[in-house]
């Protein structure tokens, strides 16, 4: 009698997780585990997948349009770990699309139950989530301060491309609109990116600004740098990181 009961139990474990598994026949549709948006979404842009594409040598995902400036340097390492991978077997990843087609989950604003697949559309357009995001408040103190609020903060967000102007690019924007517009430019130009930061040179022109973008600006400066810190400070993170590269 025991065994039998451990038998039932062991069998209905194995049917909770094989019912909670992504793909997983036709419990693929009914989409039973929590959080399912976060669990197909890019590594590196946040969003859930467009156009999927996976590294054959660690089998991480992302979307084709975020790989893309790890392609077009001569070593390229995989963003989420680091390993080094050959462009040439990056590959669409057809069994992510059929998921991101079966599963649903609920809008971030409205909770209506979407197709993954259709879920970046479905945001851009949706009134609630809108409303959510212009209702965001611009600045919130980590921990109550003492200190003023600071006002006139430098736009670090956004960036004019050096060579013809364009606007409100955000960094992986002005390094797929560089590459895409000016790889043959031979101008010397000064860095955007630098030149926002609290160190940077505003007459500074880089000898080669495209490599310097995909090698300087892999990863966005608002993530590592506390701006709160003292000039001596950021001067010294900036050799920091120059050092790390060579």
């Amino acid at each position: 009698m025991m065994a039998m009961f451990r038998s039932f139990v062991s069998a209905s474990t194995q049917l909770r997780q094989q019912q909670q598994q992504p793909g997983s026949g036709s419990g693929s549709l009914a989409a039973p585990v929590e959080n399912i948006e976060s669990q197909f979404s890019c590594p590196i842009c946040l969003e859930v997948y467009h156009k999927p594409v996976s590294i054959a040598s660690c089998a991480h995902t992302f979307c084709g349009e975020c790989l893309q400036p790890c392609l077009q340097v001569t070593s390229p390492l995989c963003p989420l770990c680091r390993v080094p991978f050959d462009p040439k077997k990056v590959e669409r990843s057809s069994n992510v699309e059929k998921q991101l087609a079966s599963y649903k989950a609920p809008c971030r604003g409205c909770s209506k139950k979407v197709a993954l697949v259709k879920m970046r559309s479905h945001i851009a357009s949706c009134s609630k989530v809108q409303e959510q995001i212009a209702n965001c408040p611009k600045f919130i103190p980590v921990v109550p301060t003492s200190q003023p609020i600071p006002s006139n903060i430098p736009n670090r967000s956004t960036f004019v491309c050096p060579f013809c102007g364009a606007r409100n690019l955000d960094q992986q924007e002005l390094v797929k609109h560089c590459m895409d517009n000016h790889r043959n430019d031979p101008n010397k130009v000064v860095c955007p990116v630098c030149s926002a930061m609290p160190w940077g040179d505003p007459s500074y022109k880089s000898s080669n600004f495209l490599q310097h973008l995909l090698h300087r600006h892999k990863f966005s400066y608002d993530t590592f740098v506390d701006y709160s810190i003292d000039e001596e400070a950021a001067l010294q993170a900036a050799l920091a990181l120059s050092l790390a590269e060579n």
